[in-house]
Formats: C-alpha cells, structure tokens, sequence
C-alpha cells in the first residue's frame, strides 16, 4: 500500500527480486491516481490497483475495498509503505500480526503526521524509522525493526528525510522476513 513517491515499494520489489527477501509482490494498491508508486509499479511490471479514498467516505469502506482486493490477490502479509491513511479494524483484523508499516521516526517518539518535521522542531539529536506491526494504536504496533539516523547541523526536512529513507530501504525488508516468519513454514512455502 503506497500513497506517495514509492521508493519504499520499489525498494521491497527489489529486495524479493534480487534477494535477500524470497517473497514476492504480488499487487501494489494506491490511493493517489497518477502517484509515484503507481508509475513504478508500471515500470517494474507489478500489478497496480487504485482504490482512492475520496471515494470512500468513511474508512472502513476504504479497508472493507482494500481488503477485496488483498484477498483476491491471494497475499499472505501486507505492508503499508508510505500509506498515508489510518486503517481500521476491518483490516487490522484480516491479517493479524500481518500488517506491516514503515514509519520515519524511532517509535514511540514522534508518531503520527510528519516524524521527521516533529524531530526537527523538537531538537533531538537522533532520529531515524521503525517498521512495525500495526494495531489500532496508531504508529504503537510491536516493533519489528528501527533504524538510528542522527540530526546533522544544518539539516531541513529535505536532507533529513533523504537519510532517513535509505535507512527505511534498508529495514523494510528485513521486517516484512521477521513478520513473514510468524507465518510459519506452510505459509511461506506457498508463495
């Protein structure tokens, strides 16, 4: 699930296809007609499905249509990189402990809208990301993996945000094989 650029999307594809990950992406859903991901998806060959949220006026729709569509794809874990809505329990429930989110902060810290611009104002020293598994708590899901990026003098939120997404490039991956793990050997033999 991807709302925006894509790079997180781009950088599991290539984590299943070059390895280390042996996994595979089977559908990218965004709810931006014309983003970024959407484009890379076409250009990496991934099926692509818009379910834009403007047509859904309340959010268990959204998941209830999100939720159809991860079923007929048949997947086994899904991973919002980049998904800029709060999910319900329609899918929270469907895929338990199955759910992963990449967040540009290190949790608890700095939850919610803007991690990096909520570290900048804040001052800290050290930043950095989190995947987790995502609950109804929003960013409060059980940590799979964090990633420490310090705060350099100088830094905005453009320079800050390019560090901080080379280090969630790098944990995504990593969390989806920790999450995927909890599946147990049936599961991950069949896909």
């Amino acid at each position: 699930m991807a709302s925006g650029n894509g790079s997180n999307f781009e950088a599991l594809v290539a984590s299943c296809r070059q390895g280390p990950l042996n996994a595979v992406v089977e559908l990218l859903v965004v709810n931006n007609p014309g983003c970024g991901a959407q484009r890379r998806a076409e250009r990496l060959g991934v099926a692509c499905q818009v379910i834009d949220h403007r047509l859904h006026p309340q959010r268990q729709s959204l998941d209830q249509a999100l939720l159809l569509a991860f079923q007929a794809a048949r997947v086994d874990l899904v991973v919002m990189a980049g998904w800029m809505r709060i999910v319900t329990p329609v899918l929270i429930d469907a895929f338990p402990a199955r759910l992963v989110n990449i967040h540009p902060s290190l949790l608890p810290s700095f939850a919610g809208l803007d991690g990096i611009g909520q570290a900048l104002a804040a001052g800290v020293a050290l930043t950095g990301c989190t995947a987790h598994l995502v609950t109804e708590q929003v960013d409060g899901g059980p940590i799979l993996v964090q990633a420490a990026v310090p705060v350099l003098a100088g830094d905005d939120h453009s320079s800050l945000s390019r560090r901080i997404h080379q280090q969630e490039h790098r944990i995504l991956p990593l969390a989806v094989a920790l999450a995927a793990q909890r599946l147990g050997p049936a599961r991950l033999d069949q896909g």
